[in-house]
């Protein structure tokens, strides 16, 4: 697809410039530009594959899951890019969670978002916290920071594809929409809660695996 066309000049043109790279001095004021070329290719690429992303809808693989398991690999990604930061991560798990069915690399695609964006609004440091239960026949699962929080006006936006408040070139705005989606493709709920100057706490619904609730009923 068009994607794919796009993607492999991109490619070349990464492959020429990380040769380039290896034989140009530190020293050469080619070195720099290059590493532009190089920030600006991963950048585009990155942006082709969220597109992707968006708007594929076809047939994805769904399977009994343990949630905690998705958010501890998750966070173990996450980790090396909090050492440097002031961020305090908490993981606070409910006891004896059913499973739920889906599938892991999409799920940790939303997490990873949610996480990296309430990194994103804690620069000066803060407290992410991981909270899990069963409640209600579903899995819940929230995720809270103590950052900047979202403006009123824009609460109503934050899914809308291409939305961001980020700087240019720090966002695609199509994190919380690809991470809406997929959600929906498992059947599964997502809200927000967030204060300006005090915080943001997104909350994800799950199903929880039907044989498991089947046995849970039957208690």
């Amino acid at each position: 697809g068009v994607a794919h066309e796009v993607n492999t000049p991109l490619t070349g043109i990464s492959s020429y410039t990380q040769m380039l790279l290896t034989q140009t001095p530190t020293i050469d004021p080619k070195h720099l530009v290059l590493e532009k070329i190089k920030r600006q290719t991963l950048r585009a690429s990155e942006i082709v594959n969220n597109l992707l992303n968006f708007s594929r809808t076809g047939n994805v693989e769904f399977a009994e899951l343990d949630i905690h398991r998705v958010l501890d690999d998750t966070i173990q990604l996450l980790e090396p890019q909090l050492r440097n930061t002031q961020i305090k991560l908490e993981r606070i798990y409910g006891e004896h969670l059913p499973n739920t069915i889906g599938n892991a690399t999409k799920l940790q695609q939303v997490f990873m978002n949610l996480l990296i964006n309430a990194r994103d609004a804690m620069p000066q440091g803060g407290t992410l916290a991981i909270h899990t239960q069963y409640r209600d026949t579903a899995i819940l699962i929230e995720i809270n920071d103590t950052g900047v929080g979202i403006a009123p006006e824009n609460i109503a936006k934050i899914y809308d594809p291409f939305f961001t408040t980020k700087g240019v070139g720090q966002g695609t705005g199509l994190g919380l929409a690809v991470s809406y989606g997929i959600i929906q493709e498992h059947k599964g709920r997502i809200f927000v809660e967030s204060k300006p100057g005090q915080g943001t706490q997104f909350q994800i619904k799950l199903p929880v695996a039907a044989s498991r609730y089947q046995a849970l009923a039957g208690d």
